[in-house]
């Protein structure tokens, strides 16, 4: 049988409905992997564990990657191992605390990775403590740091913006 030309130009314009453009849908894509490329290595949050409050302060400067010392109100952190208590830092005659001395070493010695290397390489440590802590803890903490080498000793604080340290005066 025969096809009439009206069958065929039906036949010719389905075919055409058929045909995607892509270039609409990649360039959605190529802005969108664009967009969570440049806005995943904007900051870096460190976060503390929930037994610790920590103070307010005003800071420029993002973290690093660093050894973490936890130091709450029952124990010592030091890179997610237990390794003291405040009250026995505290009746403790020596400045230096053996525990935080040895986890120190120990994380020096053990390097696995880039990302591991980098951080035992930087001999930097920051230091997550409870508002309700005694300095002397925290003193005695960072001078077991600086006695394993570790020179850089940041603390680590909760950032508030400049407006409201003015508001407050």
């Amino acid at each position: 049988m025969k096809e009439s030309r009206r069958i065929r130009r039906m036949a010719r314009n389905r075919k055409s409905a058929m045909k995607i453009d892509l270039t609409s849908i990649m360039d959605i894509f190529t802005t969108l992997v664009f967009f969570l490329l440049v806005n995943q290595s904007g900051t870096e949050v460190l976060e503390a564990p929930k037994q610790i409050t920590l103070p307010a302060s005003i800071t420029e400067n993002k973290p690093r990657e660093t050894v973490v010392i936890f130091i709450s109100k029952n124990e010592v952190t030091v890179q997610g191992e237990v390794v003291a208590t405040p009250d026995g830092v505290m009746t403790s005659e020596a400045t230096n605390i053996a525990p935080v001395a040895e986890r120190l070493a120990q994380l020096r010695s053990q390097v696995i990775g880039t990302s591991t290397k980098a951080i035992a390489d930087s001999q930097e440590v920051t230091i997550l403590a409870d508002r309700a802590v005694p300095f002397t803890v925290i003193k005695r903490v960072m001078s077991t740091c600086t006695n394993e080498g570790y020179a850089r000793i940041s603390l680590a604080v909760l950032q508030k913006s400049p407006e409201t340290q003015l508001s407050q005066n």
